[in-house]
């Protein structure tokens, strides 16, 4: 006999494993079908180990720099080696966290795949799922409510498939064991710049092929030319407006090669590696979406805003929906759709309300919409910028490059957007997205009192700045 549950989620990623919590709370019975790892993508190939090793980088490079804080470091050295060992043990931590969770919660974990069937001798409506497990033995769950929670992987280059050697993923890039002497990156967003930067901290030459004007396209135009300046200064070499030919690459002189043209003039690019950095696509193959009325556009599954499909028992989060495809969104999504299941009052989210970060060195971090943006949408913009090396817990922390921009509607005073590239400001960053959420006006950011010294100060200039009242600018 099929085993039934309130609500069955394929994927016990971020948004997966987030969403089961939640639905126990509402005293929902939940089962969770995964066939690798709890934690998913985010634990195991992405936020975590990826931002482990750039930990390692940022301290490798602060010890290259030690001297001018008074630290000696004759004979310093980086061993990759620990460093994938130190990422291992801190991703096994977290996992083990998420299975206690699981455990505490009393949520049902099988291990499998899951499909979702159509209607059936076992459900009136699509959303019953038939499970796989790994020792070969199949089982059918009923549950009221079907969650699809199994996120998303690499997107390879049309032409240019991964192969594990010479080309590979953010996926086998976490797997290193040697660093190669070059790399080179294609694909300038969120996450090419972090691997860009990692790498360069590293030692290794770095070379960042974009094919649009900028790298960090999505976030505030200043913002990314100062990134690409930072970059530039630790010669990692950026280039924009640059399109790559996939059917040129080859390897030749033990090096992967492949031709570009860049703003309109062909170029040979040359390096041990290539990582192909140009977004994720859904995981939405064999999971059964053939049996039912689950509509997709772009690769990904159509929702409406409390995470429905067109199937009215069958929900989506995270990754498999498109749009932002970071960690604490779907883990919110999750939330929102457990709720609304429960039948719990539950708004929509406001993505223009949740945070963006990348982690590189220099940081970014960025909530609501960008200057051209605002223009775009008919808002007489004022905007204001503050500079780190201004504030001395920069200078005491030896890294002042960078700032913090406001944008705001001069004639309303209603904060639209607050962009910031420097040191930690994907920890400064929550303190913008709450005044978004609160709908404050600039002002009422630079009224409030940030302690000295702190690198929050930049924010706090930043916002009296929109009205010319900065104190040290």
């Amino acid at each position: 006999m099929a085993e039934a549950f309130d609500v069955v989620i394929l994927g016990g990623g971020t948004g997966g494993y987030v969403a089961a919590i939640r639905g126990a709370q509402l005293g929902l019975r939940v089962a969770v079908v995964e066939r690798e790892k709890l934690g998913g993508t985010c634990l195991h190939r992405g936020c975590i180990p990826s931002k482990a090793l750039l930990r390692s980088a940022e301290v490798y490079a602060t010890a290259k720099e030690g001297s001018a804080f008074g630290v000696m470091t004759e004979g310093l050295a980086f061993d990759l080696g620990r460093a994938m060992e130190r990422k291992g043990k801190i991703v096994e931590q977290l996992h083990k966290g998420v299975q206690y969770l699981m455990g505490k919660h009393q949520i049902t974990i099988i291990d499998g795949h899951g499909r979702i069937m159509g209607p059936s001798i076992f459900s009136p409506t699509a959303g019953a799922v038939r499970v796989e497990r790994k020792d070969g033995e199949s089982e059918i769950i009923t549950p009221r409510f079907t969650v699809i929670a199994t996120g998303s992987r690499p997107r390879p280059l049309s032409g240019l498939p991964f192969d594990a050697g010479r080309v590979i993923s953010s996926d086998e890039a976490l797997e290193l064991r040697t660093l190669p002497k070059s790399i080179l990156i294609i694909g300038g967003g969120v996450i090419g710049v972090e691997w860009a930067s990692m790498f360069a901290d590293f030692g290794v030459e770095v070379t960042v092929v974009e094919a649009l004007p900028r790298i960090l396209f999505q976030e505030d135009e200043e913002i990314a030319n100062e990134m690409a300046r930072l970059l530039k200064k630790r010669r990692v070499k950026v280039l924009v407006d640059a399109a790559v030919d996939a059917q040129t690459y080859r390897v030749a002189d033990g090096q992967a090669m492949i031709e570009a043209m860049v703003r309109g003039a062909a170029q040979t690019l040359a390096a041990d590696l290539i990582l192909v950095a140009v977004g994720r696509q859904p995981n939405i193959d064999d999971i059964g979406l053939e049996a039912t009325r689950v509509e997709l556009a772009h690769g990904a599954i159509v929702v409406d805003s409390h995470l429905r499909t067109k199937e009215k028992t069958i929900y989506a989060i995270g990754d498999v929906v498109g749009g932002m495809q970071l960690a604490h969104v779907a883990a919110h999504e999750g939330i929102l759709a457990m709720e609304t299941i429960a039948g719990a009052s539950s708004d929509p989210l406001h993505y223009e309300q949740i945070a963006r970060c990348t982690y590189g060195r220099p940081e970014v971090a960025s909530v609501g919409i960008t200057e051209a943006q605002a223009r775009e949408r008919g808002h007489a913009v004022k905007t204001a910028k503050f500079q780190f090396r201004a504030i001395g817990k920069a200078l005491v922390y030896g890294e002042a490059d960078g700032f913090v921009k406001v944008v705001a509607d001069s004639e309303t005073n209603d904060l639209l957007g607050v962009h910031m590239i420097g040191p930690h400001v994907t920890d400064l960053i929550a303190e913008a997205a709450l005044a978004h959420v609160l709908d404050a006006a600039p002002f009422e950011i630079g009224r409030t009192i940030h302690p000295h010294p702190t690198l929050s100060e930049a924010l706090g200039e930043a916002a009296l700045a929109a009205d010319g009242l900065a104190i040290h600018g």
